[in-house]
């Protein structure tokens, strides 16, 4: 190689990109190294990435990646550091304090199911979340604040410890509270007075991604079908909203349409509250409207690698054992750089319809987190694409119909039956359609896949993703999530 390529001055993007994905692996690398949680760590790193960020050299590409590894091992060690304290008290009685994080679930034995986060256990402050059963009669919600006492078990996924038999002693719900949950709840009894079980859970799960208040039967028919993802808080939701309030505002002005979409987005993250996934969906579609707006293009690789990276370094555990991030960040990749190289190969310079994109846009998710999901759940639906075609392109119908449903149910309840009547119709063939397709013998089947299966499935979907780029030569800077 000549020395004048490795001179050769990179674009700040990519730099950017390349330090995210550094930071992302150290943090991960973080569950058995986590002796880097000191400060000095933080200025040696910093040191390093402003000489690589003022160079720009390929040359220095190494020493950026060091850097990010450090970083990335030093916001991972110190949230080990602060989970260290649960190891101590697992298998004892304790006292547990913290706010409800997310509308409360029912399990099979009726129990209510907490997930709280600013813990306060025994009266100290710790890092982390709890999840918290227990059989009460006080009606609890989201953003309410519970003492809870029982038996501290070690947690799973991103929580850091567990209690499955607590006994709730104090509940208290702040003044004003959780507003946009109060407004969320009223509006969605109002949308039920206009539309009958089921359909009325299926829309309100469509427009403000409140899954927990559907019917168990629909619920699983849904997961059979591979149509979960459109009736939870997620980025399906927020780009519908995203794309109809820049397509309407944009008639007036390309400042109010970036403001409207805007405002759209904080709006939804509020109302169903700033989970993960929505709190990772909020942050790639505004940093999309945001490059929009000024005319500039952001490669979805360093898109995704940035928010990868400030959720990480926001909470480390999404990278350790967050099934919901990962699917997450795999959906997106489909999304914003699978679904454009497949239009571009397989129909050219030809613009995608409505149907064509959402089936595009569908196929890629599906293939992108499909090995994820194999591998934690042994199993993958028949029918995903299929149904995804039957019912993603009326979702955005039906939120309209549902939200004028609950508007007429507001204004003139006494009609509101019949302002409900076509999103009813709408949301019946929805819900005729998923549970027949769940029926079916066919719809769903086992398989137990390794993790280095689902190496060799990334590298293979890598490796044609790079083949169609080639053949076509698109550029991926010119898609964009919000057009």
């Amino acid at each position: 190689m000549q020395w004048w390529v490795l001179k050769r001055r990179l674009h700040t993007s990519w730099l950017i990109a390349i330090l995210c994905i550094a930071i992302l692996l150290g943090v991960v690398a973080a569950q058995w190294l986590s002796s880097f949680s000191h400060v000095v760590w933080v200025f040696v790193a910093g040191a390093v990435i402003g000489l690589v960020l003022w160079r720009r050299s390929m040359y220095l590409v190494p020493l950026l990646i060091v850097a990010g590894l450090i970083l990335g091992l030093w916001r991972g060690s110190i949230e080990q550091t602060q989970l260290t304290v649960y190891k101590k008290i697992y298998e004892s009685k304790a006292s547990v304090s913290g706010k409800v994080s997310d509308d409360p679930d029912i399990d099979k034995k009726g129990a209510l199911v907490l997930r709280l986060d600013s813990v306060v256990i025994n009266g100290h402050e710790v890092a982390g979340k709890m999840w918290v059963v227990a059989t009460t009669k006080y009606d609890i919600k989201r953003g309410d604040s519970v003492t809870a006492t029982g038996k501290l078990q070690e947690g799973f996924g991103t929580f850091a410890a567990a209690i499955y038999r607590a006994s709730i002693e104090r509940v208290q719900r702040p003044e004003p509270g959780d507003v946009a949950r109060q407004v969320r709840d009223w509006f969605a009894d109002a949308v039920r007075q206009a539309i009958p079980e089921p359909q009325a859970s299926l829309g309100i799960g469509y427009l403000v991604g409140q899954r927990r208040s559907l019917p168990e039967e629909l619920s699983e028919a849904l997961k059979i079908a591979g149509l979960t993802h459109v009736v939870v808080a997620s980025g399906y939701n927020l780009t519908i909203l995203v794309r109809l309030a820049r397509r309407l505002f944009m008639r007036i002005s390309k400042y109010t349409a970036a403001l409207g979409a805007g405002t759209m987005i904080l709006a939804f993250i509020a109302i169903t509250g700033a989970s993960p996934s929505m709190s990772r969906a909020g942050l790639v579609a505004g940093l999309s409207l945001l490059v929009w707006y000024y005319g500039r293009s952001f490669h979805p690789l360093v898109l995704l690698s940035f928010a990868a990276a400030v959720t990480v370094i926001i909470d480390p555990s999404f990278a350790w054992n967050d099934l919901g991030w990962q699917l997450s960040f795999a959906a997106f990749g489909g999304v914003m750089i699978v679904a454009p190289l497949m239009q571009r190969y397989f129909f050219g310079d030809k613009k995608p319809g409505t149907i064509r994109q959402i089936l595009g846009e569908t196929v890629s998710a599906h293939i992108v987190t499909l090995p994820v999901l194999v591998l934690a759940f042994g199993q993958f639906s028949n029918i995903a694409i299929i149904s995804n075609l039957l019912v993603l392109p009326f979702v955005p119908l039906a939120m309209l119909l549902t939200f004028v449903a609950g508007i007429g149910a507001l204004a003139v309840p006494s009609l509101a039956t019949f302002v409900g009547l076509p999103a009813n119709w709408l949301l019946e063939y929805m819900v005729a359609v998923t549970q027949y397709l769940a029926k079916l013998p066919w719809a769903q089947s086992e398989l137990q896949i390794n993790g280095w299966v689902v190496g060799l499935a990334y590298i293979l979907i890598v490796g044609v993703c790079i083949y169609m780029a080639r053949k076509t030569k698109f550029n991926l800077r010119d898609s964009n999530l919000v057009e």
